[in-house]
């Protein structure tokens, strides 16, 4: 009877191991302190709402080099790619046609000029005859009409001439505007005509350029209703901020000007179009390249931002945010909107008041307690570690006593 009495000792003490670690453990979980957090009191700031759309730059000056006259080109008389100057010689055609065409006319104007001479003198003679009657009144009057005609001649004449000059000037293919030249659409020996389809180079101005980009009808729609419920208050058109965001991503240096939003819709697209100009000092922005323009279109005076490290991202791609509720972790689901260097909108799911956790992710989830500590933006500047649990007088009663209890050795850790 001893002996079976033993052995049901020895069968039940497992038992009451595993039942006196379990309430151990549970014990230790209900005395853990709740652990340090960095948090803030969300508050509303006054935010300028920029709406983000496709663009493309273009030159302001584009200039197409076209020859006026047709001929060979003889020479090519600029650095492709090179900057060039309002009247600098580009191309040379072979002048040697225009120059006979202005011999010609000069000697016509010579001849004219002569003709004219001897009309007038024979007029003055024919005068002085008609007044003694020893010529008819007629052949007088042929005399004086001869020599206006003579006059008219010259005029005639004298337009060939200036006619010709502008030909062979035409010649000379010099550069429209100032900017920056690209490649040479002929070669030497080409023959270029006044009617041809193709330029024989371009020039664009590029120290000032202009960012073409359009808005769908449903974004004014959103924006205008936003406005009308006193959401926004409206930017003027001449005030607004215009930025850039290059191919790269990275933000253009300088801020551009809306020079007119389009009051028509596109019935192709049905979108609106939109142009600015920006200053390009450096010849950054070039004709054709793509970016993103960060238009302003309103000012929104109680917006709820939040450091954008204290948004969370869910494997679905949405987003939430951790709060603290009665000292317990809360997830709350939010909706972004715009970014401003490190923060970003909340336009709903957070409210003004709450308390935000900001730093200490690593360790906690929902419902469990944390201690809300002020948030500095400088990790270093926070002297209270994030990781570790905050320290209380009763938790630390609470680990003396445990660690007197693992002090002495226990019966079933010696069997």
């Amino acid at each position: 009877m001893n002996f079976k009495h033993k052995l049901l000792v020895l069968a039940l003490t497992p038992v009451f191991v595993l039942a006196a670690c379990g309430k151990s453990e549970q014990q230790q979980a209900q005395q853990r302190p709740p652990m340090n957090v960095a948090a803030i009191t969300v508050g509303t700031e006054e935010v300028r709402i920029f709406t983000t759309l496709p663009g493309r730059i273009s030159a302001i000056k584009d200039a197409e080099v076209r020859a006026r006259v047709n001929g060979i080109v003889q020479s090519i008389n600029f650095t492709q790619g090179s900057r060039v100057k309002e009247g600098q010689l580009l191309f040379k055609i072979d002048p040697a046609i225009y120059q006979a065409d202005l011999n010609a006319a000069q000697a016509s104007l010579n001849q004219a000029q002569a003709s004219a001479k001897s009309a007038s003198a024979l007029a003055a003679r024919y005068q002085a005859l008609v007044k003694e009657n020893a010529i008819s009144k007629q052949e007088y009057d042929n005399a004086v009409s001869a020599a206006s005609q003579a006059k008219a001649s010259i005029e005639s004449a004298r337009a060939a001439v200036e006619s010709a000059k502008i030909n062979l000037s035409y010649t000379s293919v010099t550069s429209p505007i100032d900017g920056i030249i690209g490649e040479a659409l002929v070669t030497e020996g080409a023959l270029v005509s006044a009617t041809g389809a193709t330029a024989l180079a371009k020039v664009q101005q590029l120290g000032e350029v202009y960012v073409d980009f359009t808005q769908s009808t449903i974004e004014m729609t959103q924006l205008r209703k936003a406005f009308l419920n006193g959401e926004l208050e409206r930017v003027d058109n001449n005030s607004a901020v215009v930025r850039l965001i290059l191919e790269d991503g990275s933000t253009y240096d300088k801020t551009g000007k809306l020079l007119f939003s389009g009051v028509a819709v596109d019935p192709n697209t049905g979108k609106v179009n939109l142009r600015a100009t920006f200053p390009n000092p450096k010849e950054l922005l070039l004709p054709g390249m793509f970016v993103r323009v960060q238009l302003e279109r309103g000012l929104n005076k109680a917006a709820v931002m939040v450091p954008t490290q204290a948004i969370q991202r869910r494997a679905d791609g949405s987003s939430l945010v951790y709060v603290i509720e009665e000292g317990k972790v809360v997830a709350r689901p939010v909706t972004l909107g715009e970014v401003a260097d490190d923060k970003t909108q909340i336009t709903s799911g957070l409210s003004a008041g709450d308390q935000l956790i900001v730093e200490g992710f690593t360790k906690i989830g929902p419902g469990m307690p944390v201690n809300a500590l002020p948030w500095a933006k400088d990790p270093q500047a926070q002297q209270t570690t994030t990781t570790e649990p905050a320290t209380t007088p009763k938790s630390e009663e609470a680990a003396k006593t445990d660690k007197a209890t693992n002090s002495t050795p226990s019966t079933e850790q010696k069997q």
